[in-house]
Order: C-alpha cells, then structure tokens, then sequence
C-alpha cells in the first residue's frame, strides 16, 4: 500500500514545492502513482473550498498514523495564527496553526520541508510581526527537519521514501537526515585545496577558496558538493563561483 502524504503550504514562498516538483529520480509522475498516494497538496489539486478542506477533516477523524504530513513553510501564532488561513471548517476561519496541531497529533511522521518550516527562515526574521516559528516549535511531536530554500528534491524524496520504508532515519541533533546532512559543505568541497594551501578568491566569479568572500561551507551541514542541483545534478553554487549563503 502507498503511503498517504499531506502536504500543507503554510507562510512558504513555494520554492520547495516547486523543486519537489523538479525531482528526477523517481520524477513526480512516478512519486503520485508509484511510491506515495498525494492525499493533499495545494499546488496540484484540483479541489478547493470544502472540498478540499474536506480531505484533511477525513483525517481528522480518521484513525491515527494513517499518513505522513509534511509542512512548508513556517507557521505564524500571533493573532491566534490568523496570518495565515488554510480554509474554513465548521464556518470558521481554521489557521496554519491550528491545522498543524491537529493534523501532527494523527500523522505517523511530520517533515518539515524546507529552511522556513524546520527553522523559521526569513519569515521568521526581525521584526516578525505576525510571530512566524518554525514546526518544531508549535508541536510536541517528533519533527524531521529537511532544510534547503530550497530543499532539495532529492533530500526530500528520499527523506519521504525512507519513513514509509523504514521508518525514521538517524537524524543529527537537529533532527535531520544524517545521509544528507551529516558532513558540512566544507568537509566536501571541490576546493578545499585551495583553502589548505591558502588561495582565496577576493570577489565572485574568482576560481578559489570562496571562505573570504564569505562562504557559510565550514558551518553548514549539506551534501551539495557531491549532489549538485539543476536537473540531472548538473552545478552548485560553488561550482559556479559564488560562495555557500547556509540555506540550510
């Protein structure tokens, strides 16, 4: 049986779901029919009003560790979380937040997809006026956090395969996958000779050790420089001279 997916799109940008959209190996045709069963997700569905909000209510009400909820985007609390509003459920105004709560409580695994829902990202920068957090702050249960802005296709895929697979993966101490994010940018660089032997770039474009122009590759934890992005693992940032920004 193909595991059920909830996808929520909370104060997200939609950049994850549209490189989601993007992955190749297994392509989304093959993740909606062959691997998972997309219960519900905004950006491909083609229900709206009750209808859809009806798919989550089933949940609801349904029996519990039923499907994986995945969350983008970070979740606002002030004014009761009326910042962000995902529909209307029983004539009122049901929040990000609320549906979030809910939801986790009956979900086998909650991911949180992307840098804005593991970690606040900018949403959650100063001043944060509408209170935005990230999952992991608005829910007791166990979170996984998959980081990127975007994420990687290939991180969040296999993060979802592996849970419906095998359960949860071994996660560092900041609950991520440790088969993506268990060695820093740094430790895997092309150009990590170039920074022992002392040759650093002065401004992008420059083919050299990025760390002075301020590359975040010591401190950040991701597999992009063995991965690559764009399409069939064509680049990163790096490899086309421009320093590491920590997206994740």
């Amino acid at each position: 049986m193909r595991a059920k997916i909830v996808w929520l799109m909370t104060n997200s940008c939609a950049g994850d779901s549209i490189s989601f959209f993007n992955a190749l190996h297994p392509d989304y045709r093959q993740m909606a029919e062959e691997f998972f069963e997309l219960s519900y997700d905004t950006f491909v569905m083609a229900g709206q009003g009750h209808i859809a909000t009806g798919v989550l209510v089933e949940f609801l009400e349904g029996p519990p560790d039923s499907f994986i909820l995945v969350v983008e985007g970070s979740v606002p609390v002030a004014a009761g979380g009326l910042y962000c509003v995902l529909g209307h459920v029983g004539g009122k105004p049901w929040t990000a937040l609320q549906a979030v709560k809910e939801l986790a409580a009956k979900a086998r695994y909650v991911v949180a997809a992307g840098t804005c829902a593991a970690f606040g990202g900018p949403y959650a920068a100063r001043p944060n006026p509408i209170g935005s957090k990230p999952v992991s702050a608005v829910i007791p249960q166990k979170v996984v956090n998959v980081p990127g802005c975007p994420v990687h296709p290939d991180w969040i895929v296999g993060t979802l395969f592996h849970l419906a697979e095998y359960g949860l993966p071994r996660l560092d101490e900041y609950n991520r996958p440790i088969l993506y994010f268990g060695e820093t940018i740094h430790d895997r660089c092309q150009r990590r000779h170039y920074y022992e032997s002392g040759m650093f770039a002065q401004e992008p474009g420059e083919p050299w050790c990025t760390y002075k122009i301020g590359c975040k590759g010591p401190v950040t934890h991701a597999d992009c420089p063995v991965r690559h992005w764009c399409g069939e693992h064509a680049n990163w940032p790096v490899g086309v001279n421009t320093p590491c920004i920590g997206c994740t």
